[in-house]
């Protein structure tokens, strides 16, 4: 898979976000996207062919392998920074329509197509309340499919056809596991971004409305 658009999205957002917003794209960026192409998409690579167990029952392995990894984590990972980088689209959308506005009226309607005031403010907070909720579901879906954070060394497993329970084993389960506890830390830091970041949009606009009132009782 190519991540080529993913990073051009994310370059084309980072102009019209905020200082926390640039954090979150370079979070993004360099902690999930590089880490995920330079490392742990080789760690998990060979993770069917590299699961053993101690039988030689004829369609076991591979039942066993599905009922313990019904997703793969890479690629649950994978599907993660795909839906999660996702709702910035509605901020390059709505630029897109400002801009496309302007064309057709033939006359400046904005001060400027990317600055946040009032429709694309709106929309950039919706972007930021949908990217905390799908980090929040997917740790939640993580952790329910894998029974928690952590990868075991031995599973036992008793599912048909295997004729009684069987010991399976898992390939490097210790670095799966720093892999796994890295993802669960940059979601968490690209949650607190995005809520910091709401929460000062959400400031900064109640701040310059009131000192707008404040200015016009004066008068």
């Amino acid at each position: 898979m190519s991540w080529g658009f993913l990073c051009d999205l994310l370059s084309g957002v980072n102009k019209y976000s905020t200082g926390i917003g640039r954090i979150w794209v370079a979070v993004v960026f360099i902690f999930r996207l590089l880490v995920y192409i330079a490392a742990a998409e080789n760690i998990w690579k060979y993770e069917h062919d590299e699961f053993e167990c101690n039988v030689e029952q004829p369609g076991c392995e591979n039942v066993c392998f599905d009922y313990f990894f019904p997703v793969s984590h890479i690629r649950l990972w994978a599907l993660q920074l795909i839906v999660v980088s996702a709702p910035s689209l509605l901020v390059v959308f709505h630029v897109a329509y400002r801009e496309n506005r302007e064309k057709n009226h033939n006359q400046k309607l904005y001060r400027s197509p990317g600055e946040r005031d009032g429709g694309l403010l709106c929309t950039y907070l919706i972007s930021l309340i949908l990217k905390s909720g799908f980090e929040v579901v997917f740790l939640v879906l993580f952790y329910k499919l894998y029974n928690g954070f952590k990868v075991p060394r031995l599973v036992k497993c008793d599912v048909r056809p295997c004729p009684n329970t069987v010991d399976c084993y898992i390939s490097k389960p210790t670095e799966k596991m720093i892999f796994l506890y890295f993802l669960v830390a940059t979601s968490c830091l690209c949650i607190v971004l995005n809520l910091s970041e709401l929460t000062y949009l959400i400031f900064k606009y109640s701040l310059k409305r009131y000192l707008k009132r404040h200015n016009k009782k004066h008068r």
